[in-house]
């Protein structure tokens, strides 16, 4: 298990790879710092031997400035260290966050159906700060530590045999427990983590719903509930700092119990004439760099182990693949003339969060191109099922749907995609300014063409009247607007779009009377030579349509006009009858 999560952060490597150049200059100061560290030593055996033990006021005023020299040197690389390798650090959490951002855009919407939203934000920040701090900090920590430790105890051997071989037997008992110790930590780290996560995902949704959550008064019970989740994850972060608390206490404990050791030997050495002062001094001054580095290697050994827990988390998201993909060939989409024809065969599909209840059952529905088709019936009868495979959000498990003659699973999801235009019943805006969510259709739009798609959708009065007209800020998800206002917004952005294929969801669904004249008015100006595709909940809204399909547990079982559907469909009389009665109670 061990080494599965460090070749996870070897794997890693790629991206220190992109920056060939930074690395060999940060190996060059990584290995230069600690050359010079471990000269400091023999500066120390100069100024005991050379200067008081020899009284040579000289000797002693040259080595001190040897040592202010090596200061001086240790200093220099240090910074230039310490600078490349939190650069380091920092390019790579960049690079990872933006790479695991730009997959997770491409893949199909079950994964985020069946992956809390809060998760994979915890996954795409937390997570990437942390390999951040580990790049840029902790791994440079443990290879300076490294590197000194093998300097260390070379220099320990040049300097004296029988006190070295007292630090390699000690060696193995320090290593012992940091091992041990490690596999708690590493377990205990991806608990740490993921608790994390639900804290973050259980906030971000109750932030998200909270005027449910007061309209219910559940203020209380969601504070409690905030609070044990926040709780769990304390405890389960203060077995992890307990771990390593004790794995620093024990080495720390050893190692200076050896050095103690070693200088009793050594003392007695240097009172029998068997080894100088100095020499003695170096020994001990090299003890303590590799007792630091050991220290310091089993400290950043627990941050390794939450970067790999962290960095198997982020590959698993890399590792998610698609399950809509674009062909190795794409066909090409050649709609001249708008000649965007839509045809369904034998449709059939079940969503994969309920495999036995199919959504759309042999469902075969002609739309010429130009025309306008409304789709109705009760909930669950496939409507917005229709519109989701259109747009090709998922594949049918049978049948196919052809675009102008080409069936759309030929076509690159992206080109499909932008040749359709969408308005659904709860639109979508994005935190920014008007100009940033009526643009989303078509970033490159002027300003005057801006204007002349919120013209046309009537939404360019109430914009003006906005604190800064088109630059003022929505809020997230558009909170500060209402939500015909919203709907006229989202209108805009289909109409600066342009599409040959429109999908209008209830567009009209949130608007007033007056509002509703007036966006169904430019809705069918905009309709005009589209192909357009309606779902209707209000029947009177479509009345006009070319054609009204009928749809009923996911099978086409009427089409016709308004008033063919009178006659020939009892379903559509009986929703008619519902309607129209209720209107006339209002």
């Amino acid at each position: 298990m061990a080494e599965k999560n460090y070749s996870i952060l070897l794997s890693l490597g790629n991206y220190l790879l992109r920056y060939k150049r930074v690395l060999v200059g940060a190996g060059i100061a990584l290995v230069f710092t600690a050359a010079v560290t471990l000269s400091m030593g023999q500066g120390v055996r100069l100024i005991i031997d050379n200067g008081f033990i020899a009284g040579s006021s000289e000797e002693l005023n040259r080595t001190a400035l040897l040592i202010i020299a090596i200061a001086c040197f240790m200093a220099v690389g240090t910074y230039v260290r310490f600078y490349l390798v939190s650069w380091l650090g920092e390019r790579v959490s960049a690079d990872i966050r933006r790479d695991v951002f730009n997959h997770l855009i491409t893949l199909h919407p079950h994964y985020f159906e069946s992956n809390r939203s809060g998760e994979i934000m915890s996954r795409l920040t937390t997570d990437t700060t942390l390999l951040q701090t580990v790049v840029g900090s902790s791994a440079s920590m443990a290879l300076r530590s490294t590197l000194t430790f093998i300097g260390g105890l070379i220099m320990l051997l040049v300097t004296n045999l029988k006190l070295s071989g007292l630090v390699l037997l000690c060696v193995p008992v320090v290593l012992v427990p940091i091992l041990l110790f490690g596999r708690r930590v590493r377990t205990l780290s991806r608990d740490s983590q993921d608790s994390i996560a639900d804290v973050g995902s259980y906030a971000g949704e109750i932030i998200q719903q909270i005027k449910t959550v007061q309209s219910y008064t559940q203020e209380k019970f969601e504070s409690n509930a905030f609070g044990n989740h926040v709780e769990n994850a304390f405890e389960i972060s203060r077995q992890r700092i307990k771990q390593r608390a004790l794995l620093i206490a024990v080495v720390i404990t050893l190692i200076f119990s050896a050095i103690a050791v070693m200088l009793w030997v050594g003392g007695n050495d240097v009172i029998n004439g068997t080894m100088t002062g100095g020499q003695l001094g170096a020994f001990v001054f090299y003890a303590i760099i590799v007792a630091g580095s050991v220290a310091t290697i089993s400290e950043v050994v627990g941050e390794l182990q939450r970067a790999a827990g962290a960095a198997e988390r982020l590959i698993e998201l890399l590792n998610v693949e698609t399950e809509i993909a674009a062909p190795a060939s794409p066909t090409t989409l050649l709609l001249e003339g708008n000649d965007a024809q839509i045809t369904l065969r034998d449709l059939s599909f079940s969503y994969p969060s309920r495999p036995d209840d199919n959504a759309l059952d042999g469902l075969n529905l002609d739309i010429q191109a130009g025309q306008t088709i409304a789709l109705v019936g009760p909930s669950g009868a496939g409507k917005s099922t229709v519109f989701e495979l259109l747009q090709r959000f998922y594949d049918p498990a049978s049948g196919s749907i052809k675009l102008a003659g080409v069936d759309i699973r030929e076509v690159d999801p992206s080109e499909l995609r932008a040749h359709i235009g969408v308005v659904s019943q709860q639109p979508t805006l994005f935190s920014g300014n008007v100009w940033h969510n009526i643009r989303y259709g078509r970033p490159d739009a002027s300003d005057a063409q801006v204007h002349a798609a919120a013209q046309a959708a009537f939404a360019h009065d109430f914009i003006m009247q906005l604190p800064k007209g088109y630059d003022s800020d929505l809020g997230e998800q558009g909170v500060r607007l209402s939500g015909g206002q919203r709907q006229r917004i989202a209108i805009a952005r289909a109409i600066l779009k342009n599409p040959e294929v429109l999908l209008l969801d209830e567009a009209t669904s949130a608007l007033d009377a007056e509002s509703e004249q007036k966006v169904q008015r430019a809705l069918e100006s905009l309709m005009q030579n589209r192909t357009t595709i309606i779902i209707a909940h209000r029947l009177a809204t479509i009345r006009n349509a070319d054609v009204i399909a009928v749809l009923e547990q996911g099978k086409l079982i009427a089409q016709g006009t308004h008033d063919e559907l009178l006659l020939s469909s009892p379903l559509y009389r009986r929703l008619s009858e519902l309607q129209f009665q209720s209107s006339a109670e209002s």
